[in-house]
C-alpha cells in the first residue's frame, strides 16, 4: 500500500508535466493503448481525476498514468476514451490493473464499464471488465477477465466490502401483501439507458397517435364488424380476426396462445365436473368417454385457483373447467365447459351442440378467466415478480467478479427498472389493470398471492419437467408448438450454462466451498418474512446448500430460461391475443350464463368493453408486444470475457441460429404459424 500511495502522489504531481518531459526509459519500453469505457447510465460520466497502474504476471508495474486530460471532456456517459502509457523496461503482459479517482469537479461520480489494454507490439488486447460505480479515493484491483470464484480470489476483502455496499443498495420489500419480493428503492445502476427509455416513450407516443385517427360519435360498438374495422386504420389487425370464434382456434390457444402452460392430460373426470359420457360422446369420433380417457385423448384445464377472487363491479370472474378432445385429425377440440367449480343446475356444462351464441359466450368466459390467470401468474407473477427477487438476491450475494454473476447479468437487463417504472404504473390504483381487466388490481394481487405457492423452480422453472408434470409429451399431444420450441431452446440453453459452470467448478468440492454461491442459494429459499426470496423447489440439499455442479446448472438454467423464453412466450403475443376483445377478453361485462337457453347474437357485443377501454387495451398490449432489445445470446452488455465463456457463448449462438432456421422452415407449412419462441424474437431479459 505504501508503494501505491507514493505512486499516487507522484502521479498527481507529475501528471501535469509528463507531456513536456522526455522519458528515457521509453527506449526500452513499448507503448500500450488504454481504452476506458464509461457506462451508459444516469450520471455515469465523471469530472474527477482518474489514475491507473498496470501489473504484469511478475507483478512488475507501469508508471501511474492519469486517465483524463486538462480541458478535455473525458470519461463521459457512454463514451470510450483512449490514452497511452509506456510499459517500462521488461514489462510483460498486463494481467491486473489498479485504478482510483478523486472527488474533483461538479460531477465526480463514475460508472466504469471496462478498461481494455491494447498491446500493439504483441497484437493482443487485455480486457478488464469493471461494471462498477467507482468511489472517491478507493483503490480497485481488477484481474484480466475479472472472473474467479471467491475462495480463489487474492482480493476477498474487496469483494466482501462491495457486497456489503450492494446489500445496502439492494434491499427487499413486499409491495403485495404476502406476495413476491421486490426492490425497496431502485438503485442508480438499474435505471433505463437513455436510448431504451426514449424508445419506449416513442413507441407509446406513436401508438397513441395511430389510435387518435379513430373517430366515433358513441362509445359503444355497433357490431362485431364495426369493432373489426378499427384495426385496419390504427395498430394493425391481430392474427385472430378471421377465426377467433372457431372451436379449432379455441383449442389452439391452449398450445400456442399467450398462456400455453395450463393444458394437461385428463386421466379421470374430476368429481366436481358435471360432464357425462352421454354429453360428450357425439364429439369423440365414435369413442366412449371411458375409452377416450384410457387412450389419452382427453385433456383438461382446471382454473380452481380463481375461486373467490375479487372482480370489478359489473363483472363476474369464473373459475372454470374445460375439457378437450384430440380428434382423428390430431386437432385439440373443446367438448365441454363448466364455468364454476361446484356442479349443479345453476352451473351447467356447456357443449358445442348448444346454440352457437351460448357456446361462444361460454368460451369467452372461459378465456376471460384464462386471461386473468395469464396476466396475474403466467406473465406478471411468474416472470416479472419472481425474477425481481432473484435479481436482488444475486446483487446482494454474488460479487461482480463471480463467474455466475457474469453468466446471469445479461438476463437481468432493465428488469428492476421495468417493474419499478413501467409495471408499477400499469398496476397502480386506477391504472391500466384497474381500467381494463375483470379482476382489477385487487383481484390480480389475490391471484398472485395464491400462485406463489404453486411455482417450484425444479418443476415450473425447468421446461422438460414442467411439460412432464402435465403429461403432455409429444407421444400424447402431437401438435404443441410451444412445448416443442421451449424444450429445444431450454436444452440448448442448459448446455451453454453447463459449459460455463464446469469451467469454474471442475469438482463438486469447489461448489461446496463457494461461500458466495451458498449464501446466494440460502437467501433464495429463505422465508420472505425472514429476509429471503421464499422460492420453492430450488435444486440442492435440504440443508439449503448446493452439493454438486448439476444442481447449480439446473438452478441457473431455470432462471435464465424464465427471463428469456418464459417471458417471451407469455408476453409478446399479447396484442394478437388481447387486442380484439372477443378473442381473449381481458374484461367481460354482465353475468355469465347460468342456463343453456339460446342467447341473441348481440349478446356477444353487449359484454365487450366500450371503445375507450378497447383502445386502452390495444395501445398497452401493442407496447408490451414490442421488442426493443437484442435477441437471446446477443447481449447488450458483455460481462463474460474469459476465453472459455466466450467460446461457450459463440457455440450457444450458433445452435440458436440453427433452431431459428428450423422454426422458420416449419412455420412455412403451418396454417397457424407459431414464431413467438423463434430465438431471433426472444430477448435476453424481461425488459418490457
Amino acid at each position: 500500500m505504501f508503494k501505491t500511495f507514493v505512486q499516487s502522489i507522484l502521479g498527481r504531481v507529475l501528471s501535469h508535466f509528463r507531456h513536456d518531459e522526455t522519458d528515457n526509459s521509453a527506449i526500452n519500453s513499448r507503448e500500450l493503448m488504454i481504452h476506458v469505457t464509461t457506462g451508459d447510465k444516469k450520471r455515469a460520466g465523471t469530472d474527477a481525476n482518474v489514475w491507473l497502474i498496470l501489473y504484469d504476471e511478475t507483478d512488475q508495474s507501469t508508471e501511474c498514468v492519469k486517465l483524463n486530460r486538462t480541458l478535455k471532456n473525458d470519461n463521459e456517459r457512454g463514451e470510450t476514451c483512449s490514452f497511452v502509457v509506456s510499459s517500462g523496461h521488461g514489462f510483460g503482459h498486463p494481467i491486473k490493473i489498479e485504478f482510483w479517482r478523486d472527488s474533483f469537479g461538479l460531477g465526480p461520480n463514475w460508472f466504469l464499464e471496462q478498461i481494455v489494454v491494447e498491446d500493439k507490439d504483441f497484437g493482443s488486447k487485455h480486457i478488464f471488465p469493471v461494471h462498477r460505480w467507482i468511489q472517491a479515493d478507493k483503490h480497485y484491483v481488477i484481474h484480466e477477465y475479472d472472473c474467479c470464484l471467491p475462495q480463489e480470489d487474492d482480493h476477498q476483502e474487496q469483494r466482501r466490502q462491495e457486497l456489503k455496499e450492494y446489500k445496502r443498495m439492494y434491499q427487499y420489500t413486499q409491495n403485495i401483501e404476502d406476495g413476491p419480493i421486490q426492490i425497496k428503492q431502485l438503485p442508480e445502476d438499474e435505471q433505463f439507458s437513455k436510448e431504451y427509455k426514449w424508445d419506449i416513450v416513442k413507441c407509446k407516443g406513436r401508438f397513441l397517435l395511430d389510435t387518435k385517427v379513430i373517430k366515433w360519435t358513441t362509445d359503444k360498438w355497433e357490431s362485431i364488424c364495426d369493432l373489426k374495422n378499427v384495426y385496419k386504420r390504427s395498430l394493425g389487425e391481430p392474427n385472430c380476426l378471421e377465426y377467433w370464434n372457431e372451436d379449432r382456434w379455441f383449442g389452439l390457444q391452449r398450445v400456442q396462445g399467450v398462456n400455453p402452460v395450463l393444458i394437461k392430460l385428463c386421466e379421470r373426470i374430476p368429481e366436481n365436473f358435471g360432464v357425462t359420457s352421454e354429453m360428450v360422446e357425439p364429439f369423440l369420433d365414435n369413442m366412449s368417454l371411458k375409452n377416450a380417457l384410457e387412450e389419452n385423448k382427453i385433456f383438461i384445464v382446471d382454473l380452481a385457483i380463481l375461486e373467490g377472487i375479487s372482480c370489478k363491479e359489473g363483472t363476474r370472474l369464473c373459475a372454470p373447467l374445460a375439457l378437450f378432445f384430440l380428434n382423428k385429425n390430431k386437432e385439440l377440440m373443446p367438448i365441454a365447459i363448466q364455468l364454476f367449480q361446484e356442479k349443479g343446475p345453476q352451473n351447467p356444462v356447456f357443449l358445442p351442440s348448444d346454440s352457437p351464441t351460448t357456446w361462444l359466450t361460454a368460451k369467452m368466459y372461459y378465456n376471460n378467466s384464462d386471461a386473468s390467470y395469464h396476466q396475474a401468474c403466467t406473465h406478471l407473477g411468474f416472470t416479472h415478480l419472481l425474477m425481481e427477487g432473484v435479481v436482488i438476491c444475486t446483487h446482494r450475494n454474488l460479487s461482480n467478479s463471480h463467474p455466475l454473476f457474469k453468466l446471469l447479468a445479461p438476463h437481468f437487463l432493465f428488469l428492476l427498472a421495468i417493474n419499478t417504472r413501467g409495471l408499477d404504473k400499469l398496476i397502480s390504483p386506477g391504472g391500466w389493470v384497474d381500467k381494463t381487466t375483470t379482476i382489477g388490481r385487487k383481484g390480480m394481487f389475490e391471484i398472485i398471492k395464491k400462485g406463489m405457492d404453486k411455482w417450484h423452480m425444479n418443476v415450473q422453472g425447468i421446461v422438460p419437467n414442467e411439460i412432464k408434470s402435465r403429461k403432455v409429451g409429444s407421444d400424447v399431444l402431437p401438435h404443441y408448438p410451444y412445448r416443442d420450441d421451449a424444450i429445444v431452446i431450454y436444452t440448448t440453453l442448459r448446455k451453454y450454462v453447463s459449459k460455463v459452470v464446469h469451467r469454474f467448478y471442475d469438482t463438486d468440492e469447489k461448489v461446496i466451498n463457494d461461500y458466495e454461491l451458498q449464501q446466494w442459494r440460502a437467501e433464495l429459499v429463505k422465508d420472505r418474512k425472514l429476509g429471503g426470496c421464499g422460492l420453492l423447489g430450488v435444486p440442492g440439499s435440504k440443508n439449503n446448500r448446493f452439493t454438486n455442479t448439476e444442481e447449480v446448472v439446473d438452478c441457473l438454467s431455470a432462471i435464465i430460461s424464465t427471463c428469456s423464453l418464459g417471458h417471451a412466450a407469455a408476453n409478446f403475443q399479447q396484442y394478437d391475443d388481447y387486442a380484439f376483445p372477443p378473442n381473449y377478453p381481458a374484461i367481460l361485462y354482465g353475468e355469465p350464463p347460468k342456463d343453456k337457453l339460446p342467447l341473441p347474437e348481440n349478446d356477444i357485443l353487449s359484454r365487450q368493453p366500450n371503445k375507450k377501454t378497447t383502445l386502452d387495451i390495444m395501445v398497452i398490449t401493442k407496447l408490451l408486444s414490442t421488442r426493443s432489445t437484442n435477441s437471446l445470446g446477443d447481449f447488450e452488455c458483455q460481462f463474460m470475457f474469459h476465453p472459455a465463456c466466450v467460446q461457450a457463448l459463440q457455440e450457444f449462438r450458433e445452435e440458436l441460429s440453427q433452431i431459428s432456421r428450423q422454426i422458420k422452415l416449419r412455420n412455412r407449412t403451418q396454417a397457424f404459424p407459431y414464431d413467438w419462441l423463434d430465438p431471433e424474437y426472444i430477448p435476453n431479459a424481461i425488459s418490457i
